[in-house]
């Protein structure tokens, strides 16, 4: 009995350091176990932190390019704008040579009755000529009197001031200057007294 005493503690020793052993493992494979899930939540978090860098990155790039094409139509607009405001700027151009020539047909005096009537056909024409470009928005500047701006005239001479004059002022009209709107089309060739 003594003997079956001894052998029940013993294995109640042995079942007590089992147990204890058991416990141990459980332990080390609980704190293995929680910190193989804490590295695996920090590459999830490093992961949701690298996919909302790029999710930022995309949407800034996104914005960037809405607010390009935005520009560029505003651009665009103000370019068609411009255009067809300005449209008529190269024919006006090329027809002022003809205007400053009908211009000087008709300060030529004339006697006899043919030469007054293709005078009056000259007169006609040019009429004609300065109502299209005034309907179009091309308008002679006025430069005689005035003070000379070299953004509107182009002095080709100066002569001293005389009697009744001031100075920087334009005295002589050479060729007239014309206008497309708030645009010079062609400076007025002028004299300006000095």
């Amino acid at each position: 009995m003594a003997d079956e005493k001894n052998l029940t503690e013993e294995q109640k020793s042995e079942e007590i350091n089992d147990t204890a052993e058991k416990a141990e493992q459980a332990d080390v494979q609980s704190v293995e176990t929680t910190e193989s899930e804490e590295q695996t939540e920090q590459a999830e978090q490093a992961q949701l932190t690298e996919l909302e860098k790029k999710l930022d990155e995309t949407e800034d790039k996104y914005l960037r390019a809405q607010a390009e094409i935005a520009n560029m139509q505003t651009r665009y607009k103000k370019e068609q704008e411009r255009l067809l405001k300005y449209q008529g700027q190269s024919i006006a151009k090329a027809i002022l040579p003809a205007v400053d020539n009908l211009q000087r047909a008709l300060q030529i005096e004339v006697d006899d009755e043919n030469s007054k009537q293709l005078k009056k056909g000259v007169e006609m024409v040019a009429n004609d000529i300065q109502n299209a470009l005034s309907s179009n928005d091309v308008v002679q500047m006025d430069a005689l009197n005035q003070k000379f701006d070299p953004k509107f005239h182009q002095a080709v001479k100066t002569v001293p001031v005389e009697k009744g004059q001031e100075s920087d002022t334009v005295v002589q009209v050479y060729q007239e200057g014309y206008m497309l709107k708030d645009r010079v089309l062609r400076p007025a060739m002028v004299v300006v007294a000095q």
